[in-house]
């Protein structure tokens, strides 16, 4: 382990799905020695897909780390999920990274906005970046299209460090434009060190010309002296890159291919010369509990303890693990430590480095390393864990609306119960999740990011915790109401020989502003209904709010008096005037115009210039009003409102009609009268379900 924090990298791989992400780091533990073979994905060997869900879809669902020693250094590997469904495990672990590595398509046109989102992320918290342009081998592989995406989509500055021998079938090995060597690959898979190629002698030392003078740009120095001699030696040159990564000016370029092994040893190299360590990152803002002010915390060991809990993974045999990344000081195994968040105490036993499925003890970590600890009592993704003696609170993790949900519905009776507890579970393990049970149709509803997001959770669901569900759309919460006035006498008369029934009521019904709910008047007078009668009145019209008259969803903003009755003096009871009160209400209901109410999503909806006028007529279809548009930077944002029951599956809309470049947020706003011919529909539906019950 490093006692030395400027020895320590947690180096974060990103990039969009299907750019070969995994294998590039299964290529890099190969290429550092830490293991003895180069695993695949295709063949379900690799080092960091390790779940049967992304054994099976060959594809990183979740981020998963190796901790292994290159030249001295300690390195943590975070490989990231690159498709949208899982882009907040992405974003929120970038936080526990000191360095990013983004994997580039080897052709132009490539990049996805998945990407894109990965890219502003790292700039927000100021992540120096090294791209590489893996799968070189591949057909139609183009270098320079690849690195024009990073400077036309992505904004940034690239400067070549690397420059390819070949490309696709006849693409053998890299030259370093540093040392102006080739490093070409051999039969059995070594790369030797050999003279640059005469057929490419001009494009590197281009190439080289192009580095050096980004370079001279670092500092003044650096450039007068580059500007007096046409030149700077290497060590200034690394130097220099190394400066200006750090400051976000520059991302320099690598590239080789994961699947043949090549230029793996040179990207490790490249992590530790242009990548930071925690000590090159600086303090680090905090806020302290007590007195809730701004406070910094130094990445050196000799300052108090800190710590920020970026993910957590939850077995139903192994428990909670929680894995933060220390921030300030140093933790050692077996002591205590205070979460802030929780503002209570949890004792750390051992901890862990991972390597993969593997767990290694540690004896204690610096500043800079990203350690796993098991069985903590309280502890969630996004807490802070810090010395009691010297609290400090960090900003936890952005939680983005979930874009869709889903009904979950137990295949088994009785494991409704075991469903909702496992769910609990994943989502302390995946916060993108949220579950809640509809107060109305009593449905379990699970929401996530997206259909793919929703059916993983389902698989792992099966698997880990044995209960098997079935996803539905869920159910509209719609509501009755009424629009007119009406009155109606409600009366029960039984006489069965012995104590007979009779409750009578007239009420008048009338409907209130949207939003009211239920109002109840008493207007009695002269005892026609004793005293002792009138709550079963008002109970008996509330248990008929719930049921409703037209579909038999619950009735709101309606206002009913009680104006006039009788009542028997042996027969009358309770239960015969709340009954009476029942028949009462729903026969004013019928004559005062029920009508069906539907709730209405708020909605922002942020889309690219050139998907704005699809966006809104596909808006204009669902029957939504736009109240306005915003711009922002690289597109708009459209303010719109939205029956519900018209966008419970708009996210894969939406990405059809963006290219996956529009995102949206939704809240409930209000209820609104559904429109009479899908209010008939559906009614007829209603029924038809209660008759397939019965």
């Amino acid at each position: 382990m490093a006692d030395d924090v400027k020895l320590v990298r947690t180096i974060g791989i990103i990039g969009q799905g299907g750019i070969g992400k995994t294998s590039l780091a299964d290529a890099i533990l190969f290429g550092a020695g830490a293991v003895n073979r180069l695993c695949r994905v295709d063949e379900g060997s690799s080092n960091f897909d390790v779940e049967p869900e992304e054994i099976r879809r060959q594809t990183t669902l979740s981020t998963s780390l190796f901790s292994f020693t290159w030249k001295k250094h300690d390195i943590t590997l975070l490989d990231m999920p690159g498709y949208a469904n899982f882009l907040p495990d992405t974003l929120n672990c970038m936080r526990a990274c000191t360095g990013i590595v983004l994997a580039l398509a080897p052709a132009g046109g490539e990049l996805r906005v998945e990407a894109e989102k990965m890219w502003a992320r790292a700039q927000e918290l100021k992540l120096p970046v090294v791209a590489f342009v893996s799968r070189m081998d591949r057909e139609r592989a183009d270098f320079e299209a690849a690195v024009g995406d990073l400077r036309k989509i992505l904004g940034a500055k690239p400067v070549l460090v690397q420059y390819p021998i070949g490309a696709a079938e006849t693409f053998r090995g890299v030259v370093d434009l540093i040392s102006m060597r080739a490093h070409i690959a051999q039969p059995d898979g070594t790369l030797n060190e050999e003279a640059i190629p005469a057929e490419i002698s001009d494009e590197v030392a281009v190439a080289r010309e192009q580095m050096v003078e980004n370079a001279a740009e670092a500092t003044d120095e650096l450039t007068e002296q580059y500007l007096d001699s046409g030149t700077l030696t290497n060590e200034q040159v690394v130097q220099a890159l190394r400066e200006g990564t750090l400051a976000n000016r520059f991302v320099p370029v690598l590239c080789g291919s994961a699947v043949k092994a090549i230029g793996m040893q040179p990207l490790l190299d490249g992590m530790i010369q242009y990548l930071a360590s925690a000590a090159d990152r600086g303090p680090i803002p905090g806020v302290d509990p007590k007195v809730k002010e701004p406070v910094e915390r130094l990445p050196e060991p000799g300052d108090a303890f800190s710590g920020l809990v970026f993910k957590t993974i939850v077995d139903p045999f192994a428990g909670k693990l929680s894995l933060f990344r220390v921030l300030s000081g140093k933790v050692v195994a077996d002591s205590t430590v205070l979460n802030v968040n929780k503002d209570g105490k949890e004792r750390l036993g051992h901890l862990f480095k991972l390597a993969g499925k593997k767990q290694t003890q540690a004896p204690y970590a610096v500043a800079g390393e990203v350690i796993a600890v098991a069985k903590l009592k309280d502890t969630a993704t996004g807490d802070t864990l810090a010395d009691e003696k010297a609290p400090v609170l960090y900003p936890g993790f952005p939680q983005a609306p979930p874009a869709i949900s889903f009904a979950v519905e137990p295949k088994s009776k009785g494991d409704d119960e075991k469903a909702t507890q496992a769910l609990a579970r994943m989502i302390e393990e995946d916060p993108s999740l949220e579950m809640h049970r509809d107060p109305q149709t009593r449905e379990l509803i699970l929401s996530g990011v997206g259909q793919l997001h929703i059916e993983v959770v389902i698989e792992r669901l099966k698997r880990k915790y044995g209960v098997d569900v079935e996803l539905k759309a869920p159910k509209v919460p719609y509501k009755e109401t009424i629009k007119g006035r009406a009155e109606a006498q409600g009366k029960l008369k039984k006489q069965t020989g012995g104590r007979g029934q009779y409750g009578d009521a007239w009420l008048k019904v009338e409907p209130l502003p949207r939003g009211t709910g239920f109002e109840f008047v008493d207007e009695i007078v002269g005892g026609v209904v004793p005293r002792q009668y009138i709550p079963a009145v008002e109970k008996g019209v509330r248990e008929a709010l719930v049921e409703g008259y037209l579909a038999g969803f619950p009735m709101v903003d309606v206002r009913v008096t009680l104006y006039d009755g009788s009542y028997h003096d042996v027969d009358s009871s309770e239960m015969a005037f709340k009954i009476a009160a029942s028949l009462g209400f729903k026969a004013a209901v019928s004559k005062a115009k029920p009508i069906l109410l539907e709730p209405i999503m708020s909605m922002e909806v942020s889309v690219p210039d050139e998907s704005m006028g699809d966006v809104i007529g596909d808006l204009n279809s669902r029957r939504g009003k736009v109240l306005g548009v915003d711009s922002k930077a690289g597109g708009q944002v459209i303010r719109v409102q939205v029956p519900l029951s018209e966008v419970l599956k708009y996210s894969p809309d939406l990405r059809s009609m963006t290219s996956g470049r529009g995102s949206f947020t939704m809240a409930f706003t209000h209820y609104e009268e559904l429109p009479a011919h899908l209010a008939e529909r559906v009614i007829k539906e209603t029924e038809a379900a209660k008759a397939a019950k019965a």
